[in-house]
């Protein structure tokens, strides 16, 4: 992660995007995609020896903030004495979540399974002394939960890597071929291990910035990993060989143009553990957040970072039962919709049902005064308050019988009707959504 400490998050996943879109025939692929569209929320788990200290994960080293020697030390601390991977399955399918995406190795190399090409991973080199993959694997499936694999491309321990430091290389490929043919047969036979042991839905690669599509041979690894699950979906971070975009942390404030996309975010300030960022997102926060996410065709990734023990910390298990309460109520707006009507048409988000003849409409709590629809040329059957049933009536202003432009339709939402996050008024038309998006004035085109 931290990719904008390379280049800048966003800016790089706009030039992905491109080769992207060049690579992966969005109509190829849209039948194994219809999962995640319709998901929506996914929780990230950044979870490695870097909870022991609670430090940047492997960007600590990289960038000389700790010496290399003093982040491999944690490996004797990560002990995972009260991980109980059921326990986290369950919070997750709690929250709404349809997928886990779990960080299987990072740029440090240490892997969280008992790997045969590298004793640097927990199994072996830490008091775990156990594989911590397959147990919450298993769990998120009995809890029918998608599983994703972040799966670093970097390894910035493995000596025939060619990146270390920020300042410093071990060498340059291009003099010394063999050592990159080494590292390639190293981290495709990991890779494969992954994809034979685990058989993940989805594969978060990361790290792809640091080498060409050609030299990371990623159409190859797309071949190896579709073939073997041809119904498993790649994240965009693969050197265009991917099916779908990862802007992160920031959110863009137009529609993304991509097919599929989805904002991968932290709940504080980082990803990991780290004990002294108390800056915790507001369950308020966190759900307009994903509201707007999804009303703008994407999906949410929601991050968490365990404690070395395995411990969730407690504000982020409040966050994900408080996440989950909100989509118990309101979850018909959310999940197995399609984004909404565009901007101008009402001041805030919107979702639609896959026919579109539901508009559901999410508004902030304690909203007072009426709310405005715009150019809804529909009939409205009814209007409904998810989560708590109440039915509102509504008033057409400004409709002139002689005009096709519609009139401006005012819906009343008493307070004490409302949800204490983001209230969602569902609004049932008479057929599709039919909007008007003229000038207006007097005639029919305008």
């Amino acid at each position: 992660m931290k990719r904008l400490l390379v280049l800048g998050a966003f800016a790089m996943q706009l030039m992905s995007t491109a080769e992207a879109q060049q690579k992966t025939n969005p109509e190829d692929i849209k039948e194994k995609m219809q999962w995640f569209a319709d998901a929506k929320l996914g929780i990230f788990i950044h979870w490695g020896i870097y909870s022991v200290n609670g430090i940047d994960e492997s960007w600590s080293f990289h960038n000389k903030k700790i010496a290399y020697p003093d982040y491999m030390q944690q490996l004797k601390g990560f002990t995972a004495n009260n991980y109980n991977p059921q326990a986290w399955a369950d919070l997750i399918k709690e929250s709404g979540a349809r997928y886990a995406v779990m960080t299987t190795k990072h740029h440090d190399g240490v892997a969280l399974w008992d790997s045969k090409y590298s004793k640097l991973d927990v199994a072996n080199s830490t008091p775990a002394k156990r594989d911590v993959l397959t147990p919450f694997y298993a769990a998120l499936r009995r809890d029918s939960i998608k599983c994703g694999a972040y799966f670093s491309l970097i390894d910035w321990s493995h000596n025939d890597y060619p990146q270390f430091l920020k300042d410093s290389n071990r060498y340059d490929i291009k003099v010394h071929p063999e050592k990159w043919q080494r590292f390639l047969k190293f981290y495709e036979g990991q890779m494969e291990e992954v994809m034979t042991k685990f058989n993940p839905d989805l594969w978060w690669f990361d790290g792809d910035w640091e080498h060409s599509a050609e030299e990371w041979e990623a159409p190859k690894m797309r071949k190896m990993l579709t073939t073997h699950n041809p119904n498993t979906i790649i994240n965009g971070r693969l050197q265009g060989y991917g099916d779908y975009e990862t802007p992160e942390q920031n959110f863009p404030v137009s529609r993304p143009k991509y097919h599929w996309w989805e904002l991968c975010m932290t709940i504080n300030n980082n990803w990991g553990w780290q004990p002294q960022d108390t800056n915790w997102k507001t369950p308020f926060e966190i759900i307009t957040i994903f509201v707007d996410a999804v009303a703008n065709g994407g999906n949410l990734l929601l991050d968490i970072g365990p404690k070395a023990d395995g411990t969730i910390p407690e504000e982020e298990v409040h966050m994900l039962k408080e996440l989950g309460a909100w989509n118990q109520r309101n979850g018909e707006g959310i999940f197995n919709t399609i984004g909404g009507i565009p901007q101008g048409h009402f001041y805030g988000p919107t979702t639609m049902s896959k026919d579109s003849s539901t508009l559901y409409l999410f508004l902030p709590a304690r909203t007072s005064g009426p709310v405005m629809v715009k150019g809804l040329s529909n009939k409205i059957e009814s209007i409904t308050v998810l989560g708590n049933g109440s039915q509102l009536t509504h008033k057409v202003v400004g409709k002139i019988s002689w005009s096709p432009v519609p009139g401006l339709v005012y819906i009343d939402v008493p307070e004490n009707v409302q949800d204490k996050y983001v209230t969602v008024l569902k609004v049932k038309l008479d057929k599709a959504v039919k909007l008007y998006r003229g000038q207006g004035g007097f005639l029919t085109n305008d």
